[in-house]
């Protein structure tokens, strides 16, 4: 069995929080588990890449410590990240056990803050450590506290063992419907776009490229000649090359122009218009400039949805066939 120890904390000597997860490990440990800490504020530049981590956990500790309101940021990126970049399917299988010290205020609600957290992505909650905590030393020399600790620990790994199972809960609905919007990725793309987020050099190079690229997108608007009449349909009938198994139907609402290009692909005929269709398989919505930067191959159908600057509503496993189905150069 592994379980993962993730401390958002900010790893100060008399943080409440080390002692319930050293406490925790000891027991694991002794029941023969393998455990891993991840110290998130040792591991800043690194956080992004973290979701794949999970892949060969059992089970996962999320502990941090409100000093002041919430749960500590580094919990928050690591959170995010698992949402971005994550396996879906293998967090649906991971038990989480959330510990929340407080040397403050708000302990329980940043414990329902990571309930929920998990259970949008997917995951299995247990019941978790949650306590205000005025003087660190007595806290620790309390042995019913640690007996407390210890049963928690010990529940984990029963849950586990046992495949205990988890009651429904709402905010699996609310992720599901909120997943019909989002771009769907193999386990593999995510990893890989983890790693891509937490290289700075990468992000700083991606930048510089963008600047360059947006110079010579301007100089090249200067001097286009998009037919006004209808623009940007001779473009795409000549960027077309197809794709022998796609046979969909695309609109391209563009929202500044208040028009839709509709596209009518298929393995034997290809149809580009301005008008209205009754159905479509996917319905893309963008504006007439991100159009344009991806005509002139400055930026690509799946760049421009991850940016933002283009949405879907469909099948988005079509939205991801338009780079394979054009070919701008």
């Amino acid at each position: 069995m592994n379980i993962n120890i993730y401390y958002g904390g900010r790893g100060l000597i008399d943080d409440p929080t080390l002692h319930v997860i050293n406490v925790c490990q000891e027991v694991l440990e002794e029941l023969r588990v393998n455990v891993t800490r991840y110290n998130l504020h040792e591991l800043k530049n690194n956080v992004t890449s973290l979701p794949h981590t999970l892949k060969e956990a059992d089970g996962v500790i999320l502990a941090t410590t409100v000093e002041w309101l919430g749960i500590n940021g580094w919990m928050q990126v690591f959170l995010d990240a698992c949402w971005f970049f994550g396996d879906k399917e293998k967090i649906s299988k991971i038990y989480m056990v959330p510990v929340v010290l407080s040397t403050t205020y708000g302990e329980r609600e940043a414990q329902l803050s990571l309930v929920n957290a998990w259970e949008m992505l997917g995951g299995k909650t247990c019941k978790g450590i949650c306590a205000y905590v005025e003087d660190t030393m007595s806290f620790e020399l309390n042995k019913d506290y640690k007996k407390i600790i210890e049963k928690q620990a010990e529940d984990l790994y029963r849950s586990i063992s046992q495949k205990m199972q988890i009651l429904p809960s709402s905010t699996l609905a609310i992720k599901q419907n909120i997943l019909k919007e989002t771009m769907d990725f193999t386990p593999q793309e995510s990893e890989q776009l983890s790693k891509y987020a937490s290289d700075d050099i990468y992000v700083k190079k991606q930048k510089e490229d963008i600047e360059e690229l947006a110079g010579f997108y301007k100089d090249m608007l200067e001097s286009s000649h998009i037919n006004t009449e209808e623009p940007y349909i001779e473009e795409l009938k000549k960027a077309y090359v197809g794709q022998a198994n796609v046979k969909a139907t695309y609109i391209f609402s563009l929202e500044d122009k208040k028009k839709s290009i509709i596209l009518e692909i298929d393995p034997q005929e290809f149809n580009c218009y301005y008008g209205k269709a009754e159905t479509a398989d996917v319905t893309i919505r963008m504006s007439s400039k991100t159009l344009e930067e991806i005509i002139y191959g400055i930026g690509s159908f799946q760049g421009s949805f991850m940016k933002g600057s283009m949405t879907a509503k469909g099948d988005f496993g079509l939205v991801k066939t338009l780079d394979q189905v054009f070919s701008f150069h």
